[in-house]
This record gives C-alpha cells, sequence and structure tokens, in this order.
C-alpha cells in the first residue's frame, strides 16, 4: 500500500476512533460515575484521557511505516 494511501486511512481511522472513544467514555462516565465523589470522577477521567493514546500510538506508528515494492 502507498504511503499517501496508507495515511489518509490513517486519519480517517484515528478521528472517527477518537469520536467513538468520546462517545463511549462520556456515556459510560455519565452512568458509572453519577453521584460519586469528585475525586473519584477526576481520577477516572484523567485515566480515560490517557486511555486514548496506545490505539492512536499503534494507527500512526502503521501510517509512519514506509512504503511497499509498489513505491518507487
Amino acid at each position: 500500500m502507498r504511503t499517501r494511501s496508507r495515511k489518509f486511512i490513517g486519519v480517517i481511522a484515528t478521528v472517527s476512533f477518537i469520536i467513538a472513544y468520546c462517545l463511549i467514555v462520556m456515556a459510560l462516565g455519565a452512568v458509572w460515575l453519577a453521584g460519586k465523589p469528585q475525586w473519584l470522577q477526576l481520577g477516572a477521567y484523567i485515566a480515560a484521557g490517557f486511555a486514548w493514546l496506545p490505539p492512536v500510538m499503534a494507527i500512526i506508528r502503521w501510517m509512519s511505516r514506509p512504503g511497499g515494492a509498489a513505491e518507487s
């Protein structure tokens, strides 16, 4: 796959993942964290704020790979 195609797919995947992740975290936070102490809510949202990094870094690493033999 050409680098340009890989980057386009990667950008679409990254944006889609972040949107879906945010919606899921907001919904779970509203259900599970409602009425809990503020320190627990803060900790949960900080953890959720860092949890998206490994999947997105994997997508970025995939996007950054050199092109195949077809790209000369």
